[in-house]
């Protein structure tokens, strides 16, 4: 009978940590980042390279924020927060067509998000020292749903410049007071 070693408290502790993250998939091919920023450049008007996209799940939905890599840099929060600002109010009305411009009409959740009802799907916008944000929310699980497979297409399809989030309330600071 052959004893396995005993796996170090560490190892466990890592892969146990490993599993509690927000699953996402793996970052796109290099061709398709290249490709995403390329489609996004004719979308977004701040630059990918100076700001950082957060994609925080939440049990009601998500948070999406975007910031400064290296504040102070009051054009490029401007520039986030008049985009952020206004595909908030678009999503609001079901409007996706922007994400769909830079992932695609088959992007994961898109589908599910445009066909929200009236009331369904809840947008808000906010300011943040450093940017926006927009949190979205349902009481519908599918939507709940389809906004966590809509973040995980934008974590692999945004390579390094996106990013999962932290537990909900653990960048709460960041808000403007």
């Amino acid at each position: 009978m052959l004893f396995a070693k005993p796996i170090p408290l560490f190892a466990v502790a890592v892969f146990g940590l490993a599993l509690s993250q927000p699953g996402y998939s793996e970052t796109a091919s290099p061709e398709r980042l290249k490709e995403i920023t390329q489609r996004g450049m004719h979308v977004m008007p701040f630059d990918l390279e100076q700001t950082q996209h957060i994609f925080n799940k939440t049990e009601t939905g998500g948070l999406q924020q975007v910031i400064v890599r290296n504040p102070p840099n009051t054009q490029q929060v401007e520039l986030i927060r008049q985009h952020l600002s206004k595909i908030a109010q678009e999503f609001a009305r079901g409007d996706f067509t922007n994400p769909a411009k830079i992932h695609g009409q088959d992007m994961p959740g898109l589908a599910k998000l445009r066909k929200a009802e009236p009331g369904q799907l809840h947008v808000e916008y906010k300011e943040l020292e450093t940017g926006a944000e927009i949190i979205y929310s349902s009481k519908e699980p599918d939507l709940v749903d389809a906004i966590h497979r809509w973040f995980d297409a934008q974590l692999a399809d945004h390579g390094p410049d996106a990013v999962p989030g932290h537990p909900h309330g653990a960048m709460h600071n960041m808000h403007k007071q």
